[in-house]
């Protein structure tokens, strides 16, 4: 009898061996070729003192990691001295004069502060405008013609999106309807 419980034992060993191998062979099969994964551009390093030149490759990757660096370093700079200038602005809240006509040139110097601020603040969502175009590749091209804006543009004003010409049809437009 022993001999007759040990054949079947081997039996269902042999058959779940079999399933585990049949098992495995579907899952090997299975594997997906993955396609080739694009690299990601590694950061292109500039010296501090590196200027883009004229005859170079016109918004190479030079040009935008120099235009982004600059970008970057404008826009930090001006949050903080807007946030040193509301911070100031603040704590003058506390002296209020008698005098009326001190009272008339404090909040006059507020306004113009204010004002300054928000030009500030306007100036840093075109930072960021500038930026995205600097990540799209569109940077250094005109919005409207697709023409190349210039080096010496950009240097002036990096956050310039018009070429000259388009700029200067905006301008002329937007007095002909300032007139009316």
């Amino acid at each position: 009898m022993p001999k007759i419980s040990k054949s079947p034992n081997k039996k269902t060993l042999d058959k779940t061996k079999k399933v585990s191998t049949a098992i495995k062979k579907p899952s090997k099969t299975a594997k997906k070729v993955t396609p080739i994964e694009k690299k990601a551009k590694t950061p292109i390093k500039i010296s501090k003192n590196y200027i883009p030149k004229d005859t170079e490759k016109y918004m190479c990757d030079k040009h935008l990691s120099f235009f982004k660096i600059k970008l970057t370093e404008w826009k930090k700079e001006l949050v903080k001295a807007n946030n040193e200038a509301l911070y100031h602005g603040s704590m003058d809240d506390n002296s209020v004069s008698a005098d009326i006509v001190d009272q008339a040139s404090s909040y006059t110097d507020k306004a113009v502060e204010m004002k300054a601020i928000n030009r500030q603040i306007k100036l840093i969502s075109k930072i960021d405008q500038a930026l995205l175009r600097v990540k799209d590749g569109t940077f250094g091209f005109c919005a409207e013609t697709a023409d190349p804006i210039g080096i010496k543009r950009l240097m002036a004003r990096p956050v310039a999106h018009l070429c000259i010409a388009a700029q200067e049809k905006h301008e002329k437009e937007e007095k002909v309807y300032a007139d009316d």
